[in-house]
């Protein structure tokens, strides 16, 4: 059984995600990165792959994936790190938790899918999320490679998304869905009460997939929010700025989760 579907079957609420940029702020602090979130509170972890030219994200991950990419990240090096965290997390679960890369599809292209593939499932990666992979695509052309390195393509909706469209996704998801909370950009201020309907016509549609909710999640109570619609939610944005400037990723991390989940 992937690592996605491990969790999702032993927890059904409250589910936090975060989400952080391979390389940034320093090029090896990945697996410092990792070890920090899987030691306090995190269920899942969806990582980054810097890219010059992303369509959907805000300033700061766009800033985080400049320093990145900067600082000499590339897809070949994350696998690497990626291997080394399983293979030697201190914890002892580094072998356990789910790991969700996401990027754009050049990249992965350039790469090779196929390798590309083979490579993320020798390194541990339990799912992928490509926001400009078109459905069609992924049905005629990737899904079957996917499926081969048990790995878990995430789909994207947004309030736009029509509920032919959802149920569509749902029908070919393997993972969960991933709910976009506005149609702007990551890290803008989402007027989660502006979004109740949304969430629960999501809700009430009984999708097969667990989903959870990203974008303008930043703080305790966007998260409490977002779980009364959701399995759970994906923070991005705010987790960058809290590392950006630190001189102790561990302890910033701590304090950062400690204050998104409080009694959670």
């Amino acid at each position: 059984m992937n690592r996605i579907q491990k969790l999702f079957s032993g927890k059904k609420r409250n589910i936090l995600s975060i989400y952080f940029t391979a390389g940034f702020p320093q090029l090896n602090d990945t697996e410092i990165i990792l070890q920090a979130l899987q030691d306090h509170g995190a269920d899942m972890i969806e990582i980054g792959m810097p890219y010059s030219d992303p369509l959907a994200d805000g300033p700061v991950i766009q800033n985080s994936s400049m320093k990145a990419l900067n600082n000499g990240m590339t897809i070949k090096l994350l696998f690497k790190q990626l291997n080394n965290f399983r293979d030697n997390s201190p914890s002892g679960v580094g072998g356990s938790f789910p790991l969700i890369l996401m990027g754009y599809l050049n990249p992965v292209m350039q790469y090779g899918f196929k390798e590309f593939c083979v490579d993320a499932k020798k390194a541990g990666v339990d799912g992928i999320i490509l926001p400009d992979l078109p459905i069609t695509e992924y049905e005629n052309d990737y899904k079957k490679i996917l499926e081969e390195n048990d790995l878990h393509f995430i789909f994207l909706i947004t309030p736009e998304t029509s509920d032919e469209r959802i149920k569509k996704i749902d029908s070919i998801s393997n993972g969960f869905i991933y709910a976009v909370s506005s149609s702007s950009i990551t890290g803008m201020d989402t007027d989660m009460n502006a979004q109740e309907s949304y969430f629960e016509r999501i809700k009430n549609m009984s999708l097969l997939n667990e989903v959870l909710i990203g974008f303008g999640i930043k703080d305790h109570q966007t998260f409490t929010q977002a779980c009364k619609y959701a399995a759970g939610a994906i923070i991005g944005t705010a987790y960058i700025k809290t590392i950006e400037n630190t001189d102790n990723i561990d302890t910033a991390t701590q304090k950062f989760l400690n204050s998104i989940l409080q009694s959670q």
